[in-house]
């Protein structure tokens, strides 16, 4: 895998896809930025090389262009990361832009204007890519979070440079190794926590990783499904009707493969979906009628920290309940204490998906696991077994 440290970028102009799509308040600013501070390491690099970087994303799905959408907002944020001045455009191709990349100097940053202001981007147009092509001499895909889409400036682009001129940034190189070392190379035994509302959009995942992992442990909304498949009683609970003989199968494969799946043994039962409903514990597949599950129960916590702490890989996508509650947060609590803790026993714990992510820095349990992954879409598209076009299209 060519990454920019294979490279010298000596008096080049980098054109780096970044994934800058961070979340804005209402005064527009940046509330979080993770993946501004993933790509510096890349930035840096090419920069001490004596390189200069035209910086290229979206942000958000505007319809055309909309200047609430605007990269110009992150721009203030970009340079405090950074250290360095950022020159800002408000167009991503054109007669302006080019000359704007063409008085780049050695050490300078461009910042384009946000991609999906053209449709071109998502569209994968041939000719909106030559023409973003055009502004750099190297092109460097470091967005694993848009890894899985075929647009513009993610896959399309790499067919304008030839091998020796294109390279993975080393986020995505960091990404792609990681998720690789737990579908392929990971230290035994491995335990996957799926988690979550629906089995329709984890099957993939758990066919995918059922082979490969001694545990599956299951939470969320998702596991009302299988409790229901197997004959359980789940009161309002979420569930699919739809794919109740689907979850039987899915145990049924892990039994063939002697893959061990943990279901739920108690939930957090609650008489209405808020925070200040009325709660009871109760066994998993005896929850009363007009009662929801909402978390994992005490007796649940305490077995899959069981699992967690008997395993060295540990892959966590997906929440045990609906941990943005405080009455409904400490089975999701409870389980990233247990992964923290593994991982501080030697484990390696990788981490993945919106809700997973945003569980790890309520709990502040960042620092404390192994690798936090930037793209919950392109991560369970690679746990799926999908090729990704974004990592295809440097590879070619």
């Amino acid at each position: 895998m060519k990454t920019v440290n294979d490279c010298n970028f000596n008096n080049k102009k980098a054109l780096i896809r970044v994934d800058f799509n961070v979340p804005l308040n209402n005064e527009l600013k940046v509330t979080d930025a993770t993946r501004i501070k993933a790509a510096k390491p890349t930035i840096e690099k090419i920069l001490n090389d004596g390189g200069s970087v035209i910086l290229m994303s979206h942000l958000g799905r505007p319809k055309g262009k909309d200047e609430k959408y605007s990269l110009k907002h992150i721009v203030p944020t970009v340079e405090k990361v950074l250290g360095k001045k950022i020159k800002f455009i408000d167009d991503c191709i054109g007669e302006k832009v080019e000359k704007a990349a063409k008085n780049l100097k050695s050490g300078e940053i461009l910042l384009l204007e946000n991609l999906r202001f053209y449709p071109e981007e998502k569209a994968g147009d041939k000719a909106f890519a030559e023409k973003l092509a055009e502004l750099g001499n190297v092109y460097v895909n470091d967005a694993f979070g848009t890894a899985h889409r075929a647009h513009a400036s993610t896959a399309v682009i790499a067919q304008f440079f030839d091998k020796e001129h294109k390279c993975f940034g080393l986020l995505m190189a960091k990404e792609i190794e990681a998720i690789n070392y737990v579908l392929n190379n990971a230290k035994k035994p491995v335990t996957a926590v799926i988690g979550g509302a629906k089995v329709s959009s984890k099957i993939d995942v758990i066919n995918n990783i059922i082979d490969k992992v001694d545990s599956i442990i299951i939470g969320g909304g998702m596991a009302f499904t299988f409790i229901k498949a197997k004959g359980g009683k789940i009161g309002n609970s979420l569930v699919e009707e739809d794919k109740l003989d689907l979850a039987l199968a899915i145990l049924e494969k892990a039994k063939q493969k002697k893959t061990r799946i943990h279901l739920p043994i108690d939930v957090v039962a609650a008489d209405k979906f808020s925070n200040d409903a009325n709660t009871m514990i109760v066994d998993a597949d005896d929850i009363p009628d007009g009662w929801m599950g909402l978390d994992v129960g005490p007796r649940t916590n305490v077995g899959n920290a069981f699992v967690i702490i008997g395993s060295n890989t540990i892959l966590w996508n997906g929440p045990m309940g609906v941990f943005e509650m405080e009455k409904f947060e400490t089975g999701t609590r409870e389980l990233g204490n247990a992964i923290a803790d593994a991982t501080a026993e030697g484990a390696f714990s990788l981490v993945g998906g919106g809700d997973s992510v945003a569980a790890v820095k309520k709990f502040k349990l960042t620092n404390k696991v192994s690798y936090i992954s930037t793209g919950g879409g392109a991560m369970l598209e690679m746990l799926e077994g999908k090729k990704l076009p974004g990592i295809e299209a440097i590879l070619m």
